[in-house]
């Protein structure tokens, strides 16, 4: 039953995921369906439906009529080997199918991305990074310490981070919260690690600056991406808390490293689900030539 089950997963050409609680009901109402009519087609009319399902490209409906031949003719051995060598070809249709669509997404991608790079400035020190960052010109790194706020920047792979930036006050924040108009608000988690928090002095002038990732950016550059026409405050919490007005360039900034790192990191997802259709299709190649 395991078997049958397993066979029903549809190959997912983005994230992967797993049967949701309705497709496992539909998955169930079929397979029912098939147990109760089945034995008037026999388990070569159940073959002969799977091989012309698979001609079609529906390859779902193929595994599935497959599947059902061991569940409702258990002793029709000839069959069930035709339909697993039949399994076998279907997967590997399958896998190549994915290839085809994965390789047509990716230049799509990589066409949109080449438009999209304009917009920021590629910083990479060869003595320490592996990986560079991106970093939006609309709201340059190298003037953001003019004033408090927010600026952005995105890693080679996609991983968009946030930095808080504040000076002339020593409040030793961890966190901050972006609100909107309306009440909104977006919050990040709290960084207390080493690395992340940076705080020095420099020509008598005081300055923190924090660095959200991951977990830790916890959505605020979405927030701030999707309310980006509307005025937005930051609050610096620590000790005490500061706020400051967002300015339109920080805006537009984390705005633009938010839809790179989106496309970045679809990328690589895209990237990773040919590389698994690939290796499957070498182990059910390797498997025929057995």
């Amino acid at each position: 039953m395991l078997l049958v089950f397993a066979h029903c997963t549809l190959n997912i050409l983005f994230l992967p995921m797993r049967f949701s609680v309705q497709a496992t009901i539909l998955c169930l109402f079929a397979l029912l369906v098939f147990s109760c009519s089945g034995k008037s087609k026999g388990p070569k009319g159940y073959l002969t439906e799977a091989g012309e399902a698979y001609k079609k490209g529906n390859y779902a409906l193929a595994k599935l009529k497959i599947d059902s031949i061991k569940l409702v003719f258990p002793k029709a051995f000839d069959e069930i080997n035709a339909g697993f060598a039949l399994m076998q070809e279907v997967r590997l249709a399958e896998n190549r199918r994915n290839i085809v669509y994965c390789d047509s997404m990716l230049r799509e991608s990589y066409e949109q991305l080449n438009r999209m790079l304009v917009k920021f400035d590629f910083v990479r020190d060869d003595r320490y990074q592996e990986f560079g960052e991106y970093y939006p010109k609309a709201y340059p790194h190298h003037s953001s310490l003019n004033r408090n706020g927010l600026r952005s920047g995105v890693r080679e792979r996609g991983a968009l981070f946030i930095e808080s930036i504040l000076s002339g006050s020593s409040v030793r924040h961890s966190r901050v919260r972006v609100t909107s108009g309306d009440g909104s608000f977006a919050e990040t988690g709290v960084v207390t690690a080493d690395g992340l928090n940076y705080r020095f002095n420099t020509s008598g002038q005081t300055y923190e600056i924090v660095r959200y990732i991951g977990n830790d950016e916890n959505g605020i550059a979405q927030f701030i991406y999707t309310f980006q026409e509307q005025p937005l405050t930051v609050q610096f919490v620590g000790n005490r808390t500061v706020t400051a007005d967002l300015s339109n360039a920080a805006k537009r900034g984390i705005g633009d490293s938010f839809e790179l790192s989106t496309l970045l990191l679809n990328i690589e997802q895209l990237k990773l689900e040919k590389e698994k259709s690939e290796v499957l299709i070498r182990y059910l190649e390797s498997r025929k030539n057995q």
